[in-house]
């Protein structure tokens, strides 16, 4: 057999791939497996307390009506296994009530004086340098301050730095820090934070790339710029490896492009437009991707709470069903509903999922030809519900017959696949 190409035809093309290669390693890493939270909570900056996530959970508990409530509304969602659904999550709620918590110093805080803003950020700082050393601490937490638009940009600029110099002062940060930069509309927004997490670093002896940060999307000049550009992929690659995630911005979104505010919401076309186009954007990135929040509270009567859990639930699903894994909430009362919602999503598709598996890992005949491709997304599908608490290790080892390592190999593409 001949072979056309000799030694300097290779070497041309791995000169001209140079460069491909590099970005590919550079900017496109790849899922590095660090655990998503499944939804964010925002709380007002003054209103932060080490025992706030406990008394969600009860709370939600309550609202729901406890174990036997919770099976019962899990019945009323048509969610399958609704007693098993409700003894998972009854469990969550009473030992991880909120995986990821932010204290909010933006829109949820307002604009108040300077020496007001100054002390609830300190006694925030305070409040939960004192929760991670009580072990009170969500997993994940932080602060969203105001934006770098330049009517609040020195503002929120002060609060990161009062906020990582106080939280400083009592050891070292949190290994689940959050930093939220709300509405951006340009990449220079995130050069310039970059800038800024550099300076905090160097202030404080931190290790470069320390600090990283999640950005807000919520004006439609990110999505597009006026010169047809999507600034939102961009910035991703600006960010240097700092930018952690995107967060979509339901309500700023939605009255930014004229939506009217009975028909703004996560499922409205703008909003699925958006989240398309950040979906394409952190694709291969490593970074995360959140959907925003509904602000149809489950409070008042019977019935109100009723829809509004129904509503919560739906828009719950759809956003997992769409491959977003990651929403908002923004009351207690909406923990049932996140939790049931996901947990349901991670196990009717369980059983399909880990046989799938074993028959692709043990090479069993069957009537579906997986790919490694196919055998990855299976993989971080039962990864992620094992992550949350809706799947348990002897699940995965009686359906799919691998360990929690192997099936954590396969789905970050370390073996098998």
């Amino acid at each position: 057999m001949i072979n056309p190409f000799d030694e300097s035809t290779l070497d041309s093309v791995e000169a001209l791939l140079a460069g491909t290669d590099q970005l590919l390693e550079q900017s496109y890493p790849g899922d590095s497996g660090a655990r998503q939270p499944i939804h964010t909570v925002y709380v007002p900056g003054d209103k932060y307390t080490p025992d706030l996530p406990a008394a969600w959970g009860r709370n939600a508990i309550a609202a729901a009506g406890g174990l036997m409530g919770l099976s019962a509304l899990a019945a009323k969602l048509n969610l399958a296994e609704p007693q098993r659904l409700a003894e998972l999550v009854a469990d969550k709620l009473a030992s991880e009530p909120i995986e990821d918590l932010r204290i909010d110093f933006e829109d949820g805080f307002g604009n108040r004086s300077d020496a007001e803003e100054d002390a609830a950020v300190l006694a925030a700082a305070d409040s939960l340098a004192a929760a991670v050393a009580a072990n009170k601490a969500p997993s994940f937490i932080g602060i969203r301050f105001k934006c770098f638009e330049a009517p609040t940009r020195a503002r929120g600029i002060r609060t990161l730095g009062l906020f990582i110099s106080q939280l400083l002062s009592h050891g070292e940060l949190p290994a689940g820090l959050r930093l939220t930069l709300p509405k951006v509309t340009t990449v220079d927004q995130v050069k310039a934070m970059v800038l800024l997490a550099e300076q905090l670093e160097q202030a404080h002896g931190l290790e470069a790339g320390k600090i990283r940060f999640e950005v807000q999307v919520e004006t439609p000049q990110v999505i597009i710029a006026a010169d047809g550009t999507h600034p939102v992929a961009q910035l991703i690659h600006a960010g240097q490896g700092r930018v952690s995630s995107l967060h979509y911005g339901t309500y700023d979104y939605s009255a930014s492009l004229g939506v009217a505010a009975g028909y703004q919401s996560m499922e409205h076309p703008v909003a699925d437009y958006a989240k398309d186009v950040m979906q394409v954007a952190v694709a291969g990135t490593g970074v995360e991707l959140s959907d925003g929040s509904t602000n149809i509270i489950p409070a008042g009567d019977p019935e109100n709470m009723a829809e509004a859990w129904a509503l919560h639930a739906r828009l719950v699903s759809r956003h997992l069903a769409r491959g977003i894994y990651q929403g908002w909430d923004l009351h207690e009362n909406q923990l049932p509903t996140r939790y049931l919602a996901t947990f349901a999503f991670f196990r009717e598709g369980l059983q399909a999922a880990g046989t799938r598996l074993r028959n692709y890992v043990h090479q069993i005949s069957s009537t579906i030809m997986d790919e490694p491709a196919t055998a990855r997304a299976l993989a971080r599908y039962i990864h992620r519900g094992v992550t949350c608490g809706a799947v348990s290790a002897e699940e995965v080892a009686e359906l799919a017959q691998i360990t929690l390592s192997e099936l954590e190999a396969i789905a970050l593409n370390r073996s098998h696949a």
